[in-house]
């Protein structure tokens, strides 16, 4: 692995170059006001070689040997209740995990995490929406970045099953005081980080023709800094996008929230970026690793479309039909034009008529409901959207 130098291969493609001069990219920088360049190149490179070693080592002492149902029962009571770091008989990957995670850096502020757990409410269904139809439809235009999804089966387990996951694991970690040492929303942090562990070790021990070189590892540290800027940055975005109300405080606060989202599941919090400027710019380097979409990334993004046919949420098929429709239409407002049909997105009649819609009832909203109102409200509408998907969804089955 060490032999292998990250090069910014397709800085000069077309999607490239078209999504930075014309399409969201444009939009990031001159909203950010960020700086694009390659100048910290050197810094950023390593780590698409590089993955959280101390999430794999607990992985190889404790899942690899005993069942997945006895690891995860000693996972959950230590995350519950901590770890004897003097015991002798627990490993050492375990004790390192847990110092790490139970250690507050110097630099977390929990009025800021506050903040930016408030923003994730207050965005009520907005949020759910940008997730669903500008990060993670977005995230499908990387076919590098896709690459370990399509080996741990996300095609043949569906759409559903990826948007219960996320959605359990968004709700939980935005939550008010959810971060907090031995909390729930700190629980999903560590089982996630471990999920992740679990995979990429399966994937380099089953992929025969995992080419390291070009992919870099799989779920390597540059990728999670990336798919958070997701979370942090395009989610802001698409706030915006929508006429959301967004105070600086609440601004600062999401990148902070996600920051130690990031830095509990084992992302080197160097690489995790402070606000909209440096998240730009730490992202625009990044893309330049990522070729753009191939037929994985248009099944996915069919996957996640036709998922609307399939919600028993709704009782008849044209209910099913017009909410697929509307989510369509979502894909071409948040998503520029380019990276639609990159990922092979119909084009339909009308399709901004549902985002003028929200846009106008987001105004009216936020004029009219005091915070307190709006955090409820919010909260209270995600928590449904999940208690439906989680009643529905496949569980996990591991082997």
């Amino acid at each position: 692995m060490q032999d292998f130098q990250a090069k910014p291969n397709f800085q000069d493609s077309e999607h490239f170059k078209t999504f930075w001069s014309n399409g969201n990219g444009k939009l990031l920088q001159e909203w950010s006001g960020a700086e694009l360049s390659f100048k910290d190149w050197g810094k950023f490179a390593p780590y698409f070689y590089q993955c959280d070693e101390v999430g794999d080592q607990v992985v190889k002492d404790v899942y690899f040997k005993s069942s997945f149902s006895d690891a995860t029962s000693t996972i959950k009571n230590y995350i519950e209740n901590g770890v004897d770091f003097n015991d002798p008989e627990i490993a050492e990957s375990l004790k390192v995990l847990f110092k790490q995670t139970e250690s507050i850096p110097d630099w977390l502020d929990w009025n800021l995490i506050e903040k930016g757990s408030e923003l994730c409410q207050i965005a009520g269904l907005n949020a759910l929406i940008i997730l669903r139809d500008y990060v993670l439809m977005g995230g499908y235009d990387y076919a590098y970045l896709n690459k370990p999804l399509i080996l741990t089966g996300a095609l043949k387990k569906g759409a559903v099953k990826r948007l219960a996951d996320t959605l359990n694991f968004w709700v939980n970690v935005t939550r008010k005081d959810a971060l907090h040492v031995h909390k729930k929303g700190y629980g999903f942090c560590i089982t996630t980080r471990l999920i992740h562990s679990y995979s990429r070790l399966m994937i380099l021990e089953k992929t025969k023709n995992w080419d390291t070189k070009n992919w870099g590892l799989p779920i390597n540290s540059w990728d999670m800094m990336a798919t958070y800027i997701g979370f942090s940055l395009m989610f802001l975005h698409g706030l915006q996008k929508l006429e959301v109300q967004i105070t600086d405080e609440d601004e600062a606060g999401l990148f902070h929230l996600w920051k130690y989202i990031g830095y509990l599941i084992g992302i080197p919090d160097d690489i995790l970026p402070n606000d909209k400027k440096e998240a730009t710019e730490f992202f625009y380097m990044w893309t330049a690793t990522q070729p753009a979409s191939d037929e994985d990334s248009k099944h996915l993004a069919k996957s996640l479309l036709d998922e609307n046919l399939e919600t028993p949420t709704l009782k008849y098929q044209f209910q099913r039909r017009n909410l697929r429709y509307l989510h369509v239409g979502l894909n071409w407002f948040l998503l520029d034009d380019e990276t639609n049909k990159r990922l092979g997105i119909e084009e339909v009649k009308f399709p901004f008529a549902f985002a003028k819609f929200l846009k106008l009832r987001n105004r009216l909203f936020f004029r009219f409901a005091s915070r307190e109102k709006q955090i409820q409200i919010g909260a209270s509408a995600q928590e449904k959207v999940l208690d439906d998907y989680l009643k529905t969804a496949p569980r996990n089955k591991h082997h």
